[in-house]
């Protein structure tokens, strides 16, 4: 009888396999650490919180957190609303970015959940997809927007917004407030919009032609109602601001559409109820047709949607953190976004972004650490088990009106004022964000606002700023005037200032050349102490300005060049074409010497030493 026994040499090989794969996890699971660590990521930041955490603090974040929940519950809806959701959406969206936030987020006062910009945003980018389509697609793109939030946070993007001109972010909220005014007309006035085609725009004109299409079937109960919910949250939001406004509107308006729908016969429309059961997962699922026809089906969308998620939270955590005197962390809160998207995607949510209005209420009322939000979390998942069945009571004229109101209080008409009058660059941005938003998605929208935004940046930036300078009797340095000659006419010292990229490399070409056209002129100083960003394309056009004026017998001297546009210059070869003896570096101490020097090369180069050359200077400082 014979037992065969493995082969020595396959438990070798499947034993320096497996060496080989624990190596492998752990070079991974290192790399991984290492980069975060390098770029200031804190994987656990809610373990500093509770650090001397009393029982006074617990009261406190007990009371901030369920104040917080009385209106991120309603919001919820309401933003789902917008969005063209059922409302639980909005709701689970609340509770679960609310809990799982704070465990990585930076700031300790913000409060995550869908905000009235994502959700319309969400409206519009989803509004080609039909019904069935966009509950599918739904867990999908949140999954794609926490994804890219993830990875920014990790490679430091957040930082990156701070680019965005204001003027953008202005004219997008504006824009999306009356969008969202708009949509919520047909809910006041009781009355449905006509079906569209599927791949028509959802515009603002789109939507308003729509309404007053089916203005004549407009339904009297509901615009009464909605009144009455204005009037009432009016009156409370002016005397009891400390109340939870939103909440009490709801509930007092749907108790008396009760009253009236058993008593007087009103019929409005109301949402519809939902239970334990339909608050079940839904997690991200690939169609038939693949992945990668998804993805180019919603990525556009979810980039636009982390960008503005990202642009929102970054705005809210420096407001809050500027009135503690906190030192916001942008990235850590983008991470802190992104993971609450992912959780929000496998729970069945939609889009979550830094609420102001909700974290202003949270820091207004007193709670002291992140303990808060998890706490308003909870609360609101209590609300979805136990209220389920209260929606089949709310009228959607009463939520819309809530909707409206919330619509006008984020129009911020001195901040519009500031944008239009302040320059005509900042005018132009938010005119066109504006526009832009009402007349196609709003997705495309807020990145025309931002590349206008930066095109006018670059433009600005493009121009150096050029002056001609002169000694006084002093021998200081002084801007020449416009009618007075030069002291040395063969000499023109020419102060540059500004950036040196690509974009300005034509102008200031072409402007050295214009002062060359002097026929007295024989040599150019060029002051380059405040010039910044030299690149390739200023190095050719200053090579090439170089060559064309040592054609006409004229000379280029460099006074002040700093390390870094010498080592430009060097690295590009460009100190020969210039010529060494020609470049003068700047001294920190004095910076006139260099100036002082290049005089004297310069008057070396037209070989006389008769000129008269004062300039300011302290010997001693060299001896020191």
């Amino acid at each position: 009888m014979f037992v065969i026994l493995p082969e020595e040499p396959d438990i070798e090989r499947n034993s320096l396999t497996m060496r080989r794969f624990r190596w492998l996890l752990r070079r991974l699971f290192t790399g991984i650490g290492g980069f975060v660590r390098e770029n200031a990521i804190d994987p656990l930041p809610i373990r500093h919180s509770f650090k001397g955490y009393r029982l006074a603090d617990l009261r406190a974040d007990a009371a901030a957190g369920l104040n917080v929940a009385l209106l991120s519950f309603p919001q919820g809806m309401a933003y789902a609303a917008i969005a063209g959701l059922p409302i639980k959406y909005g709701i689970v969206s609340g509770a679960i970015a609310a809990v799982a936030a704070p465990i990585f987020a930076g700031s300790r006062h913000t409060i995550l959940g869908p905000t009235n910009a994502t959700a319309f945003m969400l409206f519009a980018s989803l509004a080609a997809f039909s019904a069935s389509d966009r509950i599918f697609y739904l867990p999908m793109l949140v999954l794609f927007v926490g994804a890219l939030l993830v990875i920014g946070a990790l490679f430091r993007v957040a930082e990156l917004v701070q680019y965005v001109s204001r003027s953008v972010v202005v004219g997008y909220i504006t824009g999306a407030a009356v969008l969202i005014i708009a949509n919520q007309l047909s809910h006041l006035l009781g009355v449905d919009l006509p079906e569209t085609a599927s791949d028509e725009p959802k515009t603002f004109f789109t939507i308003l032609q729509g309404t007053l299409s089916v203005l004549d079937q407009m339904n009297w109960e509901a615009v009464a109602l909605a009144l009455a919910s204005f009037l009432l949250w009016f009156v409370l939001n002016r005397r009891f601001k400390l109340l939870p406004v939103f909440a009490i509107v709801l509930i007092v308006m749907s108790g008396a559409y009760e009253l009236l729908h058993r008593y007087a016969g009103w019929n409005l429309s109301t949402f519809a109820a939902f239970s334990i059961s339909d608050l079940a997962p839904e997690l991200p699922e690939i169609s038939p047709r693949g992945f990668f026809s998804d993805l180019s089906r919603l990525i556009g969308i979810a980039f636009s949607i982390a960008f503005l998620a990202s642009l929102e939270n970054s705005v809210m955590s420096k407001s809050l953190a500027s009135r503690v005197g906190d030192r916001p962390d942008v990235n850590q809160d983008m991470l802190s976004v992104g993971v609450a998207n992912l959780a929000a995607s496998v729970t069945g949510g939609m889009p979550a972004s830094g609420s102001l209005t909700r974290s202003a209420l949270n820091f207004n009322s007193g709670a002291v650490s992140r303990l808060s939000s998890i706490i308003s979390g909870l609360l609101c998942i209590g609300g979805l088990l136990v209220l389920g069945d209260f929606m089949a009571h709310v009228p959607k004229c009463v939520l819309a009106m809530l909707i409206v109101c919330i619509a006008t209080s984020v129009i911020n008409r001195h901040h519009i004022r500031i944008s239009l009058y302040a320059t005509s660059e900042d005018a132009a941005v938010l005119i066109t964000t504006f526009v832009a938003a009402l007349v196609m998605p709003l997705n495309i929208a807020i990145f025309l606002g931002v590349g206008i935004s930066i095109m006018l940046y670059l433009r600005a930036a493009s121009r150096p700023y050029l002056t001609e300078y002169e000694f006084s009797e002093h021998g200081e340095l002084r801007e020449a005037g416009e009618k007075r000659e030069r002291s040395i006419p063969a000499i023109s010292i020419v102060h540059v200032e500004g950036d040196l990229f690509f974009g300005a490399a034509d102008l200031f070409r072409t402007q050295i050349q214009k002062t060359s056209l002097d026929p007295d002129l024989s040599v150019i100083i060029l002051r380059l102490k405040n010039a910044r960003h030299l690149d390739a394309t200023s190095v050719v056009a200053l090579e090439e300005m170089v060559q064309f004026l040592r054609a006409l017998d004229r000379h280029v001297i460099i006074s002040g060049a700093t390390k870094d546009v010498y080592r430009v210059l060097k690295n590009a070869g460009s100190v020969e074409v210039i010529g060494r003896r020609n470049i003068f570096l700047n001294n920190p101490r004095n910076p006139n010497l260099s100036t002082r020097n290049a005089l004297i090369r310069a008057q070396e180069l037209l070989g006389t030493t008769e000129a008269d050359i004062r300039i300011f200077y302290d010997p001693n400082k060299d001896r020191k």
